[in-house]
């Protein structure tokens, strides 16, 4: 027993030796040109920093952040090394992701999580902090969410972050959500406008759509600059965050199912940096969201985070829109200088949707036909994702509407068209709106699909900060689309084609040189507000001046909007079938096209009548349930034949 442990001590002692100022316990497997500030000797990047000594286009020598030091000095005090945490609870499972500046060498990599329920902090968890990219991630099943709990984040014996862990929404009439993308590295500084409307809102949930940072190579820090600046919003409640293309580098991203890429500028497909690198960026953003539902990997060993997360009874699918998506060199004609952007305004759309391009790709779209008929414990259904299924701008990076100009954008969900068409499909049968940023151009539209009007609304977030690649909506002829809805007070809304004749309707549009915007540069965030009583989504839109803490702050022009659960698949064409009586509340409600046995949509529905609206010229069955609709009440109805009934469930 002696001599195991005078083994166990000089084995300790020959450790701590090994680990002296130099030595680190894990090699980056990166080139030198990634993440430098927070790999291998980080700290030597630090004093270099602090001295002066790094400059450079994307770096300068004055390029301080929110923590008053350089970008690439990541020393702090160690009382503060735990920067910030990121959490989500879902299905009873508590996932938490725990961000921290580097570590040295001596120091543990080990973070602890404490919860006070009422009777003093009781430690409930350890984790192992990951040397690459400095976080760790806490799963806790079998999570009491009947009530908030204070909760903190140990390293050592004085760095942590404090926070709660919000009950389960359930009982609310209304979850809301506010929605954020773009995140400018040109303005390094804090967010305190939208931490205080962030906390004056004080939504349910936060949704960061992508592009948290754009220092492409230095994803530790940008990461670590953009929790800085809204941690104050994390701690006390839930936080969707997923990258986009700068998140991992690149400056457009159609990831191939993860082939290597050839040029970070992307447009053959693929990733370009190291897969290590990806897979660093997207544990950090995405580690605590609810478990992947088909966590296969793809090429390079690279993940998938696509899931859903229920919260307070509202289901958000969480679709990865790059990461499977066809790049455009070498696949389509060249129709401009860039092979991602046409400037010809006379070329056929039809020739860059040619056949076997993907988009969202098969798992995704498997995943959204059987998510789309799960509603145990749900009212209402969304959509989270980077960027919208349509072409919607005009203008990109500038408001020259002449020398700006692009005709149509392959880094829009626009393209490919079938692919774009596929995804619509799948979304509306479960009356989706989708939420989405990526544009530097908050619109709010509806998708159509066969005809106008016939798919999901699309709520798309501004810039956080708009500086860099503006976009702008405004149509080369400058009248509005046919159809504008009376008292619109924006000029270009209506019915519109985009660049690859897909059909928008434009509903409000946030331009950064109209006058009321000159001071803001159209940067903000979106407020989705589901109300479960109404069944109605209300879209806000707020500039990143206003003062939501006070009274009559002013949202941008024609917001807000609100639009019903059921404009998200309700064509003008369609008839109704006979009114059904349940006698139950809420029940499910499910339509399936009896020749093909497609499922046409399904709906919890509100109370205990419903109308279904169906296709004329077709036969459906309708099925219902209290949380599966699994039983079959009409075997067969059409508009022409259509009856009411009355069902016991």
């Amino acid at each position: 027993m002696l001599k195991k442990l005078l083994t166990s001590l000089l084995f300790a002692s020959l450790t701590m030796q090994a680990q002296k100022p130099g030595d680190v316990p894990v090699k980056s497997p990166y080139p030198d040109n990634l993440d430098k500030a927070a790999t291998n000797k980080w700290w030597e990047v630090a004093d270099a920093a602090r001295e002066g000594k790094l400059g450079g286009k994307r770096h300068p020598k004055k390029s301080v952040t929110v923590t008053g030091q350089h970008f690439l000095d990541l020393k702090v005090a160690r009382e503060e090394v735990v920067a910030f945490a990121l959490y989500t609870v879902h299905n009873k499972t508590l996932k938490m992701s725990a961000q921290l500046f580097p570590l040295y060498p001596d120091e543990s990599r080990e973070v602890s999580l404490e919860v006070d329920r009422g009777n003093g902090w009781q430690e409930i968890a350890k984790a192992k902090v990951n040397d690459l990219g400095w976080s760790a991630l806490f799963r806790i099943e079998n999570w009491d969410d009947s009530k908030t709990i204070a909760y903190r984040v140990r390293h050592g014996a004085k760095a942590e972050f404090k926070g709660s862990i919000r009950k389960n929404p359930i009982n609310q009439d209304e979850i809301s959500v506010a929605s954020l993308s773009c995140n400018s590295s040109r303005d390094r500084m804090g967010r305190p406008n939208y931490v205080r409307n962030i906390l004056a809102a004080d939504p349910d949930m936060l949704f960061f759509a992508g592009d948290q940072h754009y220092d492409h190579t230095e994803h530790t820090a940008g990461w670590l600059m953009f929790g800085m600046q809204f941690r104050e919003t994390f701690r006390d409640r839930s936080v969707v965050t997923i990258p986009d293309d700068h998140d991992v580098g690149q400056a457009n991203l159609w990831g191939e199912s993860g082939k290597k890429a050839d040029h970070p500028n992307g447009n053959t497909g693929g990733y370009f940096y190291h897969p290590e690198y990806v897979k660093q960026v997207e544990r950090c953003q995405t580690a605590h969201l609810p478990d992947p539902v088909d966590p296969g990997p793809i090429g390079q060993g690279i993940g998938v985070y696509f899931t859903s997360y229920n919260l307070g009874g509202v289901d958000f699918a969480i679709l990865e829109d790059r990461k499977f998506k066809s790049g455009p060199n070498g696949k389509i004609p060249k129709q401009g200088p860039r092979p991602d952007h046409i400037r010809n305004p006379e070329y056929d759309p039809a020739s860059v949707d040619v056949p076997g391009l993907v988009l969202l790709g098969e798992r995704q779209l498997n995943f959204l036909e059987e998510w789309g008929t799960q509603w145990q414990g749900v009212e209402m259904k969304a959509i989270l994702s980077q960027t919208p299924f349509a072409g919607a701008a005009h203008l990109h990076g500038g408001s020259d509407p002449i020398k700006r100009r692009l005709h149509a954008d392959m880094d829009s969900n626009g393209w490919p068209q079938t692919g774009r068409n596929k995804a619509l499909k799948a979304i509306r049968k479960s009356f989706s709106v989708h939420l989405a940023g990526d544009q530097h151009l908050s619109t709010l539209l509806q998708h159509g699909i066969d005809e106008f009007n016939d798919g999901p609304w699309s709520i798309v977030s501004p810039a956080i900060v708009n500086s860099i690649y503006g976009r702008y909506w405004h149509p080369e002829d400058e009248k509005a689309g046919a159809n504008k809805a009376p008292g619109n007070p924006l000029p270009y809304t209506g019915e519109y084609l985009d660049g690859f004749n897909n059909k928008v309707t434009m509903h409000a549009y946030v331009n950064a040189n109209e006058p009321e915007n000159l001071d803001n540069k159209a940067a903000g965030f979106v407020i989705a507000r589901f109300n479960k009583q109404t069944r109605q989504i209300t879209a806000e839109c707020w500039p990143r001046d206003a003062d939501l803490s006070k009274p009559g702050a002013q949202q941008f022009k024609a917001w807000p909007k609100v639009i019903s659960q059921l404009d998200n698949y309700s064509p003008a064409d369609w008839g109704k079938l006979g009114t059904l009586t349940f006698n139950k509340e809420n029940p499910l409600v499910q339509l399936v096209e009896k020749e093909s046995g497609e499922i046409l949509y399904t709906l919890r529905i509100k109370g205990k009548t419903f109308t279904p609206h169906v296709p004329h010229g077709k036969s459906f069955m309708i099925k219902a349930g209290v949380d599966k609709a699994d039983i079959v009440i009409v075997k067969e109805s059409s508009v022409a034949t259509a009856s009411p009934s009355s069902i016991k469930l």
